[in-house]
């Protein structure tokens, strides 16, 4: 989609949102060059997502092996590391946030999927 489309459909108010987080993205400043660039105005994560970004980047090497020398179990390391970069890709969006007085700047990450027949622990968790 060119960028004349997404600025007239973002004109017209449709929020235009990346299913797409990872911290390459986030420390490469493509992020950041999304927003200014493609109208990007949120970001949504999944844990397939994150997957997929722990698996193909050396970017959480260093703070895995830190975790495990805590003895971080697999559950607690994936929080640290799926909370840090919701974190500052928040960062990222302030601005966004800030202009739309919150409706948009935006960063969104799935509840657990394991406690999906669970309510009292995914209100919790959430």
């Amino acid at each position: 989609m060119t960028n004349a489309n997404l600025k007239a459909l973002s004109d017209a108010g449709v929020s235009i949102w990346l299913d797409d987080l990872s911290r390459q993205r986030i420390t490469s400043g493509n992020l950041a060059q999304l927003i200014s660039e493609k109208e990007v105005v949120g970001v949504t994560s999944n844990p397939t997502i994150f997957a997929n970004a722990l698996s193909n980047a050396a970017d959480y090497n260093e703070k895995v092996r830190e975790l495990a020398a805590r003895g971080a179990g697999v559950d607690d390391t994936v929080r640290e590391l799926t909370t840090a970069d919701v974190r500052d890709a928040a960062d990222v969006f302030r601005d966004v946030y800030d202009r739309t007085g919150g409706v948009d700047g935006r960063v969104s990450l799935e509840v657990d999927p394991r406690l999906a027949h669970e309510t009292d622990k995914t209100v919790a968790e959430a």
